[in-house]
């Protein structure tokens, strides 16, 4: 997926350059539901990255899962499934389906979904965390750190963007009903759209009336390959990291 460039790459750089890394303080990460109906979240780790908690997990509506964040350099992704049946191992979604499973265990869910991206452990102890719509929206999230030093702002993307999704990017059950807003390339597939090929760079990859749209409702949040959120963060050695569905 295109935000997958988006992702910050700290730790997976000094893994390769054959590095002694040293644990660093505890820190909790939670998972929290605050919709009105009940997701699966889905976890996807940076190559090299450990798988954490299968993958992908269920979650009731109001709700939450918390667990321990690996005690060394870690980046992924997170983001919510949504309209799901199934039964064992065996799930399908509407929204963010990873191949059909329960535990993506290590695949990434399939586009439009709304991404928390998350890089823990590196640098001095810094954590860095984002929203990004760039693979467009299925429910709103924030990324709340705790107990941090430094900078450490919630960033989110809130507004329930199905409810105002242009048409051209509205993806619908047989039913009808808007489950998300696919993102401009997801819709049309080009090349610019996708900033892939020739437009895959800073100074070619730009916005679009699309990518503008995303910006007005979640001006926090990456919303094409290139761009850049409106609010900066250096925020380090925080206790918990919370990602919050539909808050």
């Amino acid at each position: 997926m295109a935000s997958a460039k988006l992702l910050l790459l700290v730790a997976t750089s000094v893994l390769s350059c054959g590095v002694i890394l040293a644990d660093y303080a505890p820190m909790t990460l939670t998972i929290v539901n605050n919709c009105p109906y009940p997701v699966w979240p889905g976890i996807q780790a940076n190559s090299g990255h450990d798988v954490l908690e299968g993958g992908g997990f269920f979650l009731p509506a109001l709700s939450h899962r918390s667990f321990a964040a690996p005690a060394h350099p870690w980046s992924g992704r997170i983001w919510a499934r949504t309209g799901c049946t199934g039964a064992g191992e065996q799930l399908h979604c509407a929204t963010g389906d990873c191949g059909g499973r329960l535990q993506c265990a290590g695949l990434g869910g399939a586009a439009p979904a709304t991404l928390a991206q998350v890089s823990l452990h590196h640098g001095n102890d810094q954590t860095s965390y984002g929203v990004s719509v760039v693979d467009g929206f299925n429910v709103g999230l924030s990324v709340t750190p705790h107990e941090g030093r430094g900078n450490c702002p919630v960033l989110a993307c809130r507004k329930n963007l199905t409810e105002t999704c242009p048409s051209e990017l509205q993806l619908r059950t047989p039913a009808g009903s808007v489950v998300a807003c696919k993102s401009g390339c997801e819709a049309f597939r080009t090349d610019e759209l996708c900033c892939r090929n020739m437009y895959n760079s800073p100074r070619t990859c730009r916005s679009s009336k699309y990518s503008e749209f995303f910006k007005r409702e979640c001006p926090q949040a990456f919303t094409y390959a290139h761009d850049s959120p409106s609010l900066t963060h250096e925020c380090a050695a925080p206790r918990e990291l919370k990602v919050i569905f539909c808050h």
